[in-house]
């Protein structure tokens, strides 16, 4: 209390404040302040990881379906268990049927540009749905709703909450898009189509803690939200196809000739790529079928995933090889691709290409769980499902690394990691973007020649008045502006996070932890700055809000240098909106240098700050980031010449 005393004395005494002042001098405590609300709950913790009752649903499918070639449609039947671990009973359940994408009066179609853009895709298709079933105890109910590419699911008892647990069942129907808005479709090669297929079935939407069901249409851009759950699934297709999918090949003795069996077991052991079926015989019935009519049906069943897809075709070649994971697990890289675009040019690299992506991000973040990687030639030009990866046909060299490492990557995020791609792209997209730069500089000895400093080639749009936020959902996003906000700025930010914010091992710490903690979980943007934060022992506030919420830019600067005393005084500015620590590099007359680093609080009480350099050598040049890895939008004060 007497301190209290003595200090309002010394206001009131005019010790603190100088009546006759007229200006004030502003802080910038608004870039620093708390963004949103991070605190804790029962649900999740403000130390970014899951709280005492964090709970989410569960989905376990059993799916027989049949692809018919002539007709161009898959037809199939589903059987759903669905287990409510929430805190609450449910009436219904809502459902994704994105198959009605696919139409001429569908939300996406309506929604796109009539120019086209890369989601553009027919409008002759659509699902239909029969004999629905929704049980929980009792007699079934068959009512159901559907709106555009949702569908809800009623129950004549209601699902109880904490463990209560219904069975969904009906038939479905669709007729395979030939352009599948660059996520699935059809692909005319020499010796047949090869069919990429993807959102093939009913989905069931996820009921979070935070929105409830999510229920976001299906418009293109955005992409998923799914609920984690095993897989058994059944494809049947005419004899002379080759089918791939996510998860494991059950019944390889029943759809694989013995020499194909053996190839296989052979590639489960080796390093180099092994054929399953060669350039020769790919599309040659008498040698690589097990049977000369009718047809097969190929089984495969893949545990805790959110989803699968799969691909068929007359015209595969079929190749792989071992990867190589943590603690001596393995699992296998294939590929499979048409004659046309075989050889070590081109798809004869595809598996090394994904063998060596997956065995780097283990490594590097987290184990890959899943006991196969495929990667299909196709007529997609990047689209990544759990475990199965479509790629374009035509991409070779440096262009398939990139795509296939991309589209791999994925399974890190959002396969692994289970955000929400609809609302969040860039937890999906860039975060793979960042983790693909470290892969690309690290693949072959440097052969694609990966750079980790490319946002100062991005520079040109972050000038750009049309320019969007981090934050902006991908179908509300521009079309010029998604690759940036959704990959390279969140990709770029990471790596400042890592390279000139951090450092590696701060880094490194939290975005692990971030990984392994939201496993197969649902994080939300605020459990990812709380997790960084916690984890890596620093308030990041005024990055998050500058770089990731806010449209906001850097523009760090030197406005002199002068000697005084033995010694001299450099001047930094901030003149943009993201307040940021100063990396700078000093050279001196003698040609020595010095590397220091001014913290990012020098720019809590003002935009202008003095350096004190304790040396009497004479400083000759000083250069802001050195490493190149912040895109300042005014780089021609970044550097300062005594010359």
């Amino acid at each position: 209390m007497r301190f209290y005393s003595k200090l309002i004395t010394l206001i009131f005494c005019g010790y603190f404040f100088n009546t006759n002042a007229q200006d004030v001098n502003p802080n910038n405590q608004n870039k620093f302040d708390d963004i949103g609300y991070r605190r804790s709950s029962v649900y999740r913790s403000a130390s970014g990881v899951p709280g005492p009752e964090y709970w989410q649903n569960r989905a376990d499918y059993v799916i027989e379906a049949e692809l018919d070639d002539t007709n161009n449609t898959v037809t199939g039947k589903l059987t759903m268990t669905y287990y409510n671990n929430s805190p609450e009973t449910l009436d219904y359940i809502w459902m994704y049927v994105e198959q009605n994408r696919f139409t001429e009066d569908s939300r996406g179609t309506l929604t796109t540009p009539i120019e086209g853009n890369r989601y553009s895709g027919d409008t002759n298709g659509g699902i239909t749905i029969s004999n629905v079933s929704a049980k929980t105890k009792g007699t079934p109910s068959s009512k159901h709703l559907i709106s555009d590419t949702r569908m809800q699911v009623f129950f004549n008892q209601p699902v109880k909450a904490k463990g209560g647990k219904a069975t969904v069942s009906m038939n479905f129907t669709f007729k395979i898009p030939i352009a599948g808005m660059d996520r699935m479709g059809q692909l005319e090669t020499n010796k047949g189509i090869i069919y990429s297929i993807a959102q093939w079935y009913p989905r069931v939407a996820v009921f979070d803690d935070v929105v409830g069901w999510n229920t976001e249409p299906y418009l293109g851009a955005g992409e998923f939200y799914l609920e984690y759950g095993d897989f058994d699934y059944k494809v049947t297709v005419p004899y002379d196809h080759i089918v791939v999918g996510s998860g494991e090949l059950v019944n390889a003795k029943e759809v694989l000739t013995k020499t194909q069996q053996q190839r296989l077991e052979q590639a489960e052991n080796s390093d180099k790529t092994v054929f399953i079926v060669n350039p020769q015989e790919a599309g040659n019935k008498t040698i690589t079928r097990p049977v000369q009519s009718g047809k097969l049906t190929w089984h495969f069943k893949m545990k805790n995933t959110r989803d699968v897809a799969f691909a068929s075709s007359k015209s595969f070649i079929w190749d792989a090889a071992r990867i190589n994971l943590p603690q001596g697990k393995k699992a296998l890289a294939q590929s499979v691709y048409p004659n046309e675009d075989e050889g070590d040019s081109a798809w004869g690299r595809s598996t090394e290409y994904t063998k060596t992506s997956i065995e780097h991000y283990s490594e590097m973040w987290y184990p890959y769980p899943y006991s196969n990687a495929v990667n299909v030639a196709s007529n997609v030009g990047g689209m990544e499902y759990p475990g199965l990866s479509f790629c374009g046909a035509p991409s070779a060299g440096m262009e398939l690394w990139e795509v296939t490492d991309h589209e791999f990557g994925h399974n890190w995020f959002p396969m692994i990691v289970g955000s929400n791609e609809r609302r969040y792209a860039w937890m999906d997209e860039g975060f793979n973007t960042f983790i693909n730069y470290y892969s690309s500089a690290a693949f072959n000895n440097g052969e694609y020649k990966g750079d980790i400093s490319m946002a100062r080639k991005q520079v040109r749009w972050f000038r750009s008045p049309y320019r969007e936020s981090i934050a902006t959902y991908p179908d509300v996003a521009q079309s010029r502006n998604l690759g940036f906000t959704a990959y390279y700025k969140p990709a770029d930010g990471l790596i400042m996070l890592r390279e000139y914010i951090l450092g590696h091992e701060r880094f490194d710490n939290a975005f692990r932890a971030y990984i392994k903690t939201w496993a197969f979980k649902h994080p939300q943007p605020s459990d990812f700055y709380n997790c960084m934060e916690n984890v890596a022992g620093e308030n990041l506030n005024w990055f998050w809000r500058g770089w990731f919420i806010n449209n906001d830019n850097i523009d760090l600067g030197i406005s002199g240098v002068r000697e005084t005393d033995g010694a001299s005084i450099i001047t930094f500015t901030n003149k943009g909106e993201i307040p940021m620590p100063v990396v700078f590099k000093i050279t001196y007359a003698d040609n020595s240098t010095e590397e220091k680093r001014l913290p990012v609080e020098v720019w809590q009480r003002s935009n202008e700050w003095d350096y004190l350099v304790s040396s009497a050598k004479e400083i000759k040049s000083v250069t802001i980031d050195p490493g190149n890895f912040i895109p300042d939008i005014n780089l021609a004060d970044n550097y300062w010449s005594k010359e």
